[in-house]
């Protein structure tokens, strides 16, 4: 899943206000911003397989530690305990660790069977992927109902607050929606390189929060 971890982000900072829209897209997409990371590494890898499923040529052949269930649940305990540490309030470190481990239960939606539920365990995955009408309406619906949360729940302060915040959802929606029909990269390093470009979003989500209020602040 893709925009529909922008969504989840877009939700939390609704349910918790005090958390910055940079530290929720950070947890929502932690697991991707780790991921490219670690195939460089040659810790986990991924194979360019076309027409793996219909929405991707991407077989994740292994991914124990950014993507494993397990793990996963790891790092949403240590994000939740950051998160009291910093912001000095559990609400906001359990909100910023459900954000986290929100990523594997998208993720679990749409991946055919190649999520690990601990590394070296079985895998699990509904393949939602394997439908493209079934994915554009699932995220499509996820990502607008996060938007229109987060958008209730704050406004404007001038143009760049409201433009910005329509850069980073064409943007988004744009990388997202042209998978399918998308030419398959030409091999895994490219892959990796090209998912690099996830760490613009929790700078871009500060630059959005920025220049809007919170309803009640600006009210």
């Amino acid at each position: 899943m893709f925009v529909g971890h922008l969504a989840v982000a877009l939700g939390a900072k609704r349910a918790e206000p005090r958390i910055p829209l940079g530290a929720a897209v950070t947890a929502a997409f932690g697991l991707d911003l780790l991921w490219p990371i670690l195939l460089l590494l040659g810790v986990e890898s991924v194979r360019v397989h076309v027409g793996d499923t219909a929405f991707t040529n991407l077989s994740f052949d292994s991914y124990p530690w950014s993507h494993s269930l397990l793990v996963v649940t790891g790092w949403s305990v240590l994000t939740g305990f950051i998160g009291r540490g910093v912001f000095g309030s559990w609400r906001v470190g359990a909100v910023l660790g459900s954000v986290v481990l929100s990523h594997w239960v998208l993720d679990l939606i749409t991946h055919r069977p190649d999520l690990p539920l601990w590394p070296g365990g079985p895998v699990a995955g509904l393949g939602l992927w394997n439908s493209i009408p079934g994915t554009i309406i699932v995220e499509g619906t996820l990502l607008g109902g996060g938007l229109w949360l987060y958008i209730r729940g704050s406004s404007a302060r001038d143009r760049t607050g409201r433009w910005a915040l329509v850069g980073l959802v064409a943007m988004t929606g744009l990388v997202w929606i042209s998978q399918p029909w998308s030419p398959p990269p030409p091999n895994a390093a490219a892959v990796a390189w090209g998912a690099l470009i996830l760490w613009l979003l929790p700078p871009w989500a500060r630059w959005i929060e920025a220049h809007r209020a919170t309803r009640t602040a600006a009210r």
